[in-house]
């Protein structure tokens, strides 16, 4: 039996009445670039979101650049992020104006290390970037704690964790600012590029909608100078009939985890994703860890079953920070994870015959 490592088709084929009636409703409207559509999920999505703004933009990584861009990012200021991550995170810091400093992930969680947070700030630091990687949420507790004890802003990046909690509190709801992806691939996903920044703070949201839309909320009315960065109406339609069923998809994924867990934890040599206490996963991403990762995922692939690595290179690591000279030793849990990190299939619909499937291959490699 193949197994996909998602299936956005089976999605689609789903709730296909509900997503062509609003596609065809934005073409009935002509209401392509902001408008109803986009108005009204930014309702929705904010109050599924537990906060009071919610500003949609074109992409989860023009998020990240607009609540820089709105916190006065500016040359010589340094922020903190996590050194296992996909790279929007650290490059919107380098253009926003600012130097990025990568710290490690804790061991367990992928998440940032708040112990290394504290370590790495200096006089010029000015804000925090944890992400909620794969859909857990980091320490916001911690991350808080020390953000407020050094006076540092904190944005959120839940672009993997929507609906993911911390304690009972959504995250998102922590920063200053939290950002989102609805990249097709993500629990919430457009059929193209979306994001939004969430806060709760009017006058900040007010600022990041000015930004991103030329510079005014108003046509022709230029306040400030921005970018063109907008949703779009199809986008924002396609979001809204998905939303409604953003929930039971979610409830789906941490099934689907149960089963994987208590089924692979029989296996020797494969570690699940480990859940921190208190924290509710929305499993963006099942993740496993395997001293032998490059040939279980080839012994996968074989037998038609889809996995990824998310993500090969730490950070730091990468062509693209050459210039920071950084070593492994400096990261050694992101670079251990890097070694044996492998991504299974992992979607609302997946069947219990298809997690049987590669929970058979997963055991049949390892016997």
């Amino acid at each position: 039996m193949a197994v996909p490592f998602a299936d956005l088709q089976l999605q689609y084929q789903n709730i296909k009445g509900e997503i062509d009636a609003a596609i065809a409703a934005v073409i009935r409207d002509n209401a392509f670039i902001r408008g109803p559509y986009v108005e009204r999920f930014e309702r929705e999505f904010a109050k599924a979101a537990s906060v009071e703004h919610c500003v949609s933009c074109a992409n989860g990584t023009d998020a990240l650049y607009l609540a820089m861009s709105a916190l006065k990012v500016k040359p010589g200021d340094e922020v903190i992020t996590t050194a296992h991550s996909w790279i929007s995170t650290s490059a919107m810091i380098t253009h926003a104006g600012a130097a990025v400093k990568f710290c490690d992930t804790d061991g367990s969680t992928f998440t940032i290390d708040p112990a290394a947070v504290e370590a790495a700030i200096t006089p010029r630091t000015v804000g925090i970037i944890p992400v909620h990687l794969y859909g857990q949420p980091a320490d916001m507790d911690a991350i808080m704690s020390i953000a407020k004890k050094h006076g540092l802003w904190v944005i959120e990046d839940c672009a993997q964790a929507h609906l993911a909690d911390y304690k009972g509190r959504m995250v998102g709801t922590f920063g200053d600012a939290a950002t989102y992806s609805f990249y097709p691939g993500k629990n919430l996903g457009a059929m193209g590029d979306a994001g939004a920044v969430v806060t709760s703070d009017a006058a900040f949201a007010e600022h990041i909608a000015m930004l991103a839309r030329h510079g005014g909320i108003v046509k022709h009315q230029h306040q400030i100078e921005g970018i063109n960065s907008r949703l779009d109406g199809m986008q924002a339609a396609i979001l809204s009939a998905k939303l409604r069923h953003l929930t039971g998809w979610t409830r789906a994924r941490q099934e689907a985890a149960r089963f994987y867990d208590a089924a692979l934890n029989q296996i020797e040599g494969v570690q699940v994703p480990q859940l921190a206490p208190g924290r509710s996963h929305v499993y963006h991403l099942y993740t496993i860890k395997h001293a032998k990762r490059d040939k279980l995922a080839a012994h996968l692939n074989l037998r038609g079953i889809q996995t990824a690595i998310n993500y090969p290179t730490a950070l730091p690591l990468l062509p693209a920070y050459q210039r920071l000279e950084h070593s492994s030793a400096q990261f050694p849990n992101a670079y251990g994870d890097q070694q044996s990190i492998l991504s299974l299939p992992m979607f609302a619909e997946i069947t219990a015959l298809q997690q049987q499937e590669v929970v058979r291959a997963v055991r049949e490699f390892s016997t």
